[in-house]
């Protein structure tokens, strides 16, 4: 039985022919053999344009504005260069489209790649290539006339070289900037009275998510209230902004996906609902969709579903594709695991969605609920090892859609603005059990443990001053003298006040906002939050999760604040992802928490 080849950037070497250039050692060990060959940049991008692929090759430097041959002698570039050609090439080995092409093995072999060979067959190297030059052997001048070019020969570079020199350091002070990410918010059309969007502070968004517009059962759009009136308000006051906001149509969300499967179900189905999706764009000048499907194959809150939802929604999105053009965003929100397959197992691979796809919003939220044993509602990690749900958490959620074939720069993260409200006097938070009931989307199989059950969390709930439009069910539970946990604890027996009650929370959502303004919360002088009011604030070492309790009261809250979500952007960054977004912008501190994740991610 073989196994899948693992390969890495093992070194790097240089050549002198045509011109001095970087060759990266490609190692591929298979069943134990380990083979190398030699790589210029340039042929990592021949094998790119061969197999249009949807996956990402570490950015290009060379970029007319920004270039600086003194920058290329920076080791932490290259080193980076030669991770991200890694992870390339790892991901078209995880695929099961690309794994077997004649073009990968070629390149993996060392042979030539199509027709473009010397007459021994051997690789020709006498093109050269802007982006496989030595750091600091190209003066400016000459990398500017190179990119005009093209594809300069050898020859073509001598001249050019000599013709410029005396000016190769003309630049010397420029600065080479990485690729930047985007900070996303949701705005759901009910939040419009309280934060109306001429309100909005549209320099903190780079896109805002309308939420939501429905599928219905004709295969196209219903609209709630006066949404479509506030959608066209917030697409007036982002252009009257001048920041360049994209304004994007949210269609689902949970409670509002009843009709997806239909929608999606059948070729005369799908037609209609593109128009529909489409008529939405033109009419009210939007920048993109959003489908926000809870979920496919999957009854999410009580909706019909289908072995074939995600086959339809990939030909849906196909569809939309093409009519969006190649400008527009297509986007998705999602739980922790890709989409389930007709064999109700998540698919293993959704390259064919990442191919269509702008963004891919991953929901890390919802993953506890209210509980008599309350959990982390939006987990870093399993940081400790002992979770129940290893899946649902930040860092399993980008390698799960990573694996399964979507990039992680395409991928965005997920940030709750809110938090879940408990009745429980525990206090620490349950990492390592399960949640309750209503959270386990696929039933235990018979004969099957209880670490074998599937999860899917993470939804946008259709709230209106948090009441939920499906509450969580509450499991009581009765005080404990001791609790054992990683977590930072207090006695059950501590006396506390009860200056800030929010037992009418109990089961539901409670926005950030309004844990500050109950008391619960207060803003210390560095900006950041501490328990008030009789609550005492604890942290969850095995999620990343601060949380409040107050046995007085019988509440627990499981919540995100400036140190989890600064924590959470900064893994955002680290993992090559797109970008953060919020769910919802209308539930901060005014922008305190939205600020914390904008500068985290480098805005």
């Amino acid at each position: 039985m073989t196994s899948t080849p693992i390969v890495t950037i093992s070194g790097h070497t240089t050549a002198s022919s045509p011109r001095p250039h970087i060759l990266y050692t490609v190692s591929v060990n298979k069943n134990g053999k380990e083979t190398a060959v030699k790589r210029r940049y340039s042929e990592f991008t021949t094998l790119h344009e061969v197999l249009k692929d949807p996956f990402n090759l570490p950015p290009k430097r060379l970029l007319v504005t920004t270039f600086l041959p003194s920058a290329w002698a920076d080791d932490a570039l290259i080193q980076e260069r030669k991770e991200g050609l890694a992870e390339y090439l790892t991901d078209l080995l995880a695929s099961s489209k690309f794994k077997y092409h004649t073009a990968l093995h070629q390149f993996l072999l060392g042979e030539e790649i199509g027709s473009n060979a010397n007459s021994d067959g051997g690789p020709n190297r006498d093109n050269f290539d802007l982006e496989d030059a030595l750091p600091s052997t190209l003066p400016r001048k000459a990398a500017l006339t190179m990119a005009a070019m093209g594809r300069p020969t050898g020859a073509d570079v001598a001249s050019m070289i000599a013709s410029s020199s005396s000016n190769g350091n003309a630049d010397a002070n420029a600065a080479v900037a990485p690729a930047a990410l985007h900070y996303a918010a949701y705005y759901p059309g009910w939040s419009a009275s309280a934060n109306p969007p001429e309100r909005l502070d549209f320099s903190k968004f780079d896109i805002l998510y309308f939420a939501f517009a429905m599928p219905n059962s004709s295969s196209g759009l219903t609209w709630e209230g006066s949404d479509k009136d506030v959608l066209r308000r917030l697409v007036t006051s982002a252009k009257k902004s001048g920041h360049g906001t994209k304004i994007v149509l949210s269609v689902g969300g949970w409670g509002g996906c009843y009709w997806f499967s239909q929608a999606c179900s059948t070729a005369s189905n799908r037609t209609k609902f593109v128009k529909a999706l489409i008529d939405a764009v033109k009419t009210y000048d939007l920048d993109g969709i959003d489908l926000d499907w809870e979920y496919p194959n999957s009854p999410g809150a009580g909706n019909p579903y289908s072995p074939n939802d995600s086959a339809n929604l990939l030909a849906l999105m196909k569809a939309l594709r093409a009519e969006l053009g190649t400008c527009s965003i297509l986007a998705a929100a999602v739980p922790h695991l890709p989409w389930l397959g007709s064999n109700g197992r998540p698919l293993t691979d959704v390259s064919e969605f990442a191919a269509v796809m702008t963004y891919l919003n991953i929901m890390n939220y919802d993953v506890w609920g209210a509980s008599g044993t309350p959990g982390p509602n939006a987990p870093m990690g399993n940081l400790c090892g002992t979770s129940k749900q290893p899946h649902a958490s930040a860092q399993s959620a980008i390698q799960q859609w990573r694996t399964a074939g979507f990039p992680a720069n395409k991928q965005v993260m997920g940030m709750a603005l809110y938090g879940w409200v408990s009745q429980s006097t525990k206090t620490v938070l349950n990492g390592a059990s399960l949640p309750a009931e209503n959270h386990l989307i696929l039933a235990k199989t018979e004969g099957k443990s209880d670490d074998e059950l599937v999860f899917l969390n993470g939804a946008h709930p259709r709230t209106k001053d948090g009441a939920l439009a499906q509450s969580a069910a509450i499991e009581n539970a009765a005080p404990a003298a001791s609790e054992e946990g990683s977590s930072e604890s207090v006695s059950a027996k501590d006396e506390v006040s009860t200056n800030a009650n929010l037992r009418r929370w109990w089961g539901q959502q409670i926005p950030f906002k309004t844990l500050v303004s109950s008391g619960a919360l207060a803003k210390k002088s560095d900006g950041t939050y501490g328990g008030a009011g009789g609550f005492t604030m604890g942290w969850d070492n095995c999620s990343n999760t601060p949380y409040l309790f107050n046995n007085a009261q019988k509440t627990v809250i499981s919540y995100d604040d400036t140190w989890s979500l600064n924590d959470k952007a900064k893994l955002a960054r680290s993992s090559g992802l797109a970008g953060c977004f919020s769910w919802s912008c209308d539930q901060d501190d005014g922008y305190t928490l939205q600020n914390v994740i904008r500068k985290a991610i480098g805005k």
